[in-house]
């Protein structure tokens, strides 16, 4: 095999496939990026037996054939070569290990056979479609903070994505919850999406899929079966498990009938959130809310470092109740409000409270309340 290529085009594809590889592996060929130089240029893949991300590139091959070498070190080798410069890539059966050069720089590094590369089997049964790159990261953004990273509810490591048919509507729509928030974020389903089956997607996979639309451009196409779930961004193609559990009836969590409704400038209630919430005890972070007519009192106690009181104003016209929720959620849900305002709609202290954003009618939060 050997081959020349541009470091930025390296760069960009190796970036793309190393961030699946774990730093410590117990099985020697998964910290290794599999690279296959034919006729049309050269093909990067990596796995963690989970998840399998494939990218492409342009270059120009003298030698077409395969072989596996370290993923980290390898991208951290092109990453510290000079910007602009042209890498060589060979490797030969004389010499066991790859050789990278580029101008008076030459590295070699061991390999492992491309045959005991794991494949990840496709999928041909489930639904295909095609979303809008924005459209999926906003999906994303709006619900993956809520994902739990508690290991014993498994089935909630996940954003939950399934389509739903409402008032004849069909949506296409993401869910995640740890059990104390949730997030939901529809839009209108792509073509061909009604009647897929609902999956939930890891949370590892989540983020790399996120970290692939930031350079994507174009369409993405998704194809979902009850097993595996694929996101074709161009070049670049990522293949993941979904989690194998059923995820909880979230529709029974969300008030539908929270009538005290306030109002309130989210900017303005978010640094006040974290302001108080700065002597908080590191463990409950709880804040009380006092909602009266007109404002909210925020208020934190704690034993040892004091008490923090702040008023923001507030539009709301029913009797006053105090209620008390961990600050970090309020900042996460308040993180994703994309309007100037947002609406809580509250129904008693003891009950679930749902967060709109005027500005994105698609969205929804839930917050459990603490006793405070």
């Amino acid at each position: 095999m050997q081959l020349t290529i541009e470091r930025a085009a390296l760069l960009k594809a190796l970036g793309h496939v190393q961030n699946v590889v774990e730093r410590r592996n117990t099985i020697p060929i998964l910290s290794n990026v599999l690279l296959q130089a034919g006729r049309n240029g050269v093909s990067f893949a990596a796995t963690d037996l989970d998840m399998e991300i494939l990218d492409e590139a342009d270059a120009m091959v003298d030698a077409e054939g395969q072989i596996t070498a370290p993923a980290h070190t390898l991208y951290e080798i092109v990453r510290k070569l000079p910007d602009g410069a042209d890498v060589q890539l060979s490797f030969t059966g004389d010499d066991p290990r790859l050789t990278i050069s580029a101008g008076r720089s030459r590295f070699n590094l061991p390999v492992l056979p491309a045959g005991d590369f794991p494949v990840m089997s496709s999928e041909s049964a489930g639904v295909r479609y095609t979303i809008l790159k924005e459209d999926l990261a906003r999906l994303i953004d709006k619900t993956r903070f809520a994902v739990s990273t508690e290991e014993t509810r498994y089935y909630l490591n996940g954003l939950y994505l399934h389509t739903v048919v409402e008032n004849g509507q069909p949506k296409l729509r993401a869910v995640a919850t740890d059990g104390h928030r949730l997030a939901l974020a529809e839009m209108p389903a792509p073509e061909g999406a009604v009647g897929g089956p609902g999956v939930i997607i890891p949370r590892k996979t989540v983020d790399q899929v996120r970290r692939l639309l930031d350079d994507g451009s174009g369409p993405v196409d998704i194809q979902v079966s009850p097993a595996k779930v694929r996101f074709e961004f161009g070049r670049a193609a990522l293949t993941s498990k979904v989690i194998d559990g059923s995820f909880p009836d979230y529709m029974r969590v969300i008030p539908q009938n929270n009538e005290k409704i306030a109002v309130v400038d989210n900017v303005l209630f978010a640094k006040a959130v974290d302001r108080v919430a700065t002597i908080s005890a590191e463990k409950s972070r709880s804040v009380k809310l006092a909602v009266e007519p007109g404002k909210v009192v925020l208020t934190v106690r704690n034993m040892e470092a004091g008490q923090a009181v702040e008023e923001v104003e507030m539009d709301y016209d029913h009797e006053p109740f105090e209620i008390g929720f961990n600050a970090r959620y309020l900042l996460d849900v308040a993180g994703q409000i994309t309007g100037e305002n947002a609406e809580l709609r509250f129904a008693d202290p003891a009950s679930p409270t749902l967060v709109i954003d005027p500005a994105d009618q698609g969205v929804q939060y839930v917050l459990m309340p603490l006793r405070v």
